[in-house]
């Protein structure tokens, strides 16, 4: 006698379904480096005269889930990426001991994972890709984790401050709307801030150092357009109208989350509230920083 088949269905929400689990304990974090090797050894294949293209083969194919992430908008595809290669040989061949020697970093971008577990103790620690790219990122947060891109990174000291800067990303409520500059030099603003904090110091010191140089300019050019959707000279480029260096955005955005920390009496509720900018034109009003530069 066949016995009645039984076929339980549970509904599993959605949220679920597509939610990722990520660690709050820093010892479980990963740092992957094995795309460095892929790249490298693709490169040496084209060397050899590969026939075919052995980036696409060797390297996006074969590529970790930092590879695939960072491939929209940065590597752009296999093809690209051979072009830029050869283009620029020299160029990667110049970094390919530090993408080797980034290794080193590791003990010391651990601590920075350390610090952030003792800033906030619910702060998630997803893997950290090195990659390598188009020159045109030198790093960025996905849903999937942190990716480094190790062939930008001409002096390996400032590696744990951008894997700072990022982890703070990673942190920071996500929202999908376009961002004014205000909202987008806050946004990265905050993760140099809070990245520095963890980190000890933070990797754009060239825009830095000419903030403080054309402060009062800068603060009288910047509430003029912070509406704007524009963020040219501001933010991943110059028009080249005067001698600025890129992403003084990083700059602005750190005085003011600087601002408002300094003010607050609960710095670990202030940490949480950097992390949440619900309304960036009341934050920017209650730090401070620029309320005298405002009509």
């Amino acid at each position: 006698m066949k016995r009645p088949l039984f076929i339980l269905f549970v509904f599993i929400p959605p949220a679920l379904i597509f939610s990722q689990y990520f660690p709050t304990n820093p010892d479980s974090s990963e740092l992957i480096t094995t795309d460095i090797e892929n790249f490298w050894q693709a490169f040496d294949l084209m060397e050899k005269g590969y026939d075919g293209n052995p980036f696409d083969e060797n390297y996006m194919k074969i590529g970790s889930q930092g590879v695939m992430d960072f491939t929209p908008y940065r590597i752009e595809s296999g093809d690209m990426l051979l072009k830029n290669v050869r283009e620029n040989k020299e160029q990667y061949l110049a970094v390919k001991e530090n993408t080797f020697r980034i290794n080193e970093k590791k003990k010391q971008i651990l601590a920075t994972f350390y610090a952030l577990k003792y800033l906030l103790p619910e702060a998630k620690f997803p893997p950290v890709y090195f990659v390598i790219g188009n020159f045109n990122s030198g790093g960025t947060s996905s849903d999937n984790g942190l990716i480094i891109g190790a062939e930008t990174q001409s002096n390996i000291d400032n590696v744990p401050y951008l894997v700072a800067h990022e982890l703070i990303h990673f942190q920071q409520k996500k929202n999908n709307h376009n961002r004014t500059l205000l909202e987008q030099s806050i946004n990265e603003g905050v993760a140099d801030f809070l990245g520095e904090m963890i980190s000890g110091n933070h990797f754009n010191k060239t825009a830095y150092e000419y903030g403080e140089l054309h402060k009062q300019a800068l603060c009288e050019e910047f509430v003029e357009i912070l509406d704007s959707d524009n963020w040219n000279d501001w933010l991943y480029g110059t028009s080249g109208k005067d001698n600025r260096p890129n992403d003084l955005g990083y700059w602005m955005g750190y005085q003011i989350a600087k601002s408002y920390f300094d003010q607050q009496g609960d710095k670990s509720m202030a940490i949480k509230e950097l992390l949440d900018i619900k309304n960036a034109k009341l934050f920017l009003e209650k730090s401070g920083f620029l309320n005298k530069y405002r009509k």
